[in-house]
């Protein structure tokens, strides 16, 4: 499991994390899958039981990732505006998270998707793919390159960690 969650990490990460971080998280985490009872005897310090809606492995992954990697926030312009950060002052956006705030949420997906897919041209662009189970805000995402996409889901399976690609699960959620 540990091969398939570095890879995953370093999947979701799109390179603006260490390979030895990667590792490390990676580590822990299949420690904390394989044995929670261990992992938490040997980590006192952390704050986890078993009211948790999500494995304690998952939990340890959701904990570890940089605010550049894991995107948390109650609303599109909020989380877009991470994104924005995230790539710093070297890329600029037409879109501005301001311009998401009164619209509503598909559109306001596909308009961030619309930007996403327009950057790293040479990976076929971004996708924002909801990431495990938002535990204290509304939304949870990372970026992966579309070239990756199909590799990532396939791993988030395999791992049981829930990943979809937000635009879609939102129109199909909505089309029920």
């Amino acid at each position: 499991m540990k091969a398939q969650l570095e890879e995953l990490i370093s999947k979701i990460s799109s390179g603006c994390m260490l390979a030895e971080d990667v590792a490390r998280i990676a580590d822990e985490a299949a420690q904390a899958y394989a044995d929670p009872q261990a992992f938490l005897a040997a980590n006192p310090d952390i704050n986890y039981d078993d009211s948790f809606p999500i494995p304690l492995g998952e939990w340890v992954v959701i904990g570890s990732l940089p605010d550049t990697v894991l995107f948390q926030a109650d609303s599109y312009d909020q989380l877009f505006q991470q994104i924005v950060d995230s790539f710093g002052q070297q890329v600029s956006f037409v879109l501005k998270p301001k311009q998401l705030v009164k619209v509503e949420p598909l559109k306001a997906l596909n308009r961030i998707q619309v930007q996403l897919g327009s950057l790293s041209p040479e990976t076929g662009g971004y996708v924002l793919v909801d990431f495990s189970e938002a535990l204290d805000d509304e939304l949870q995402a990372v970026l992966v390159y579309r070239n990756d996409l199909a590799r990532v889901l396939e791993l988030a399976v395999e791992i049981g960690i829930y990943a979809a690609p937000a635009y879609e699960a939102l129109k199909a959620a909505q089309a029920e």
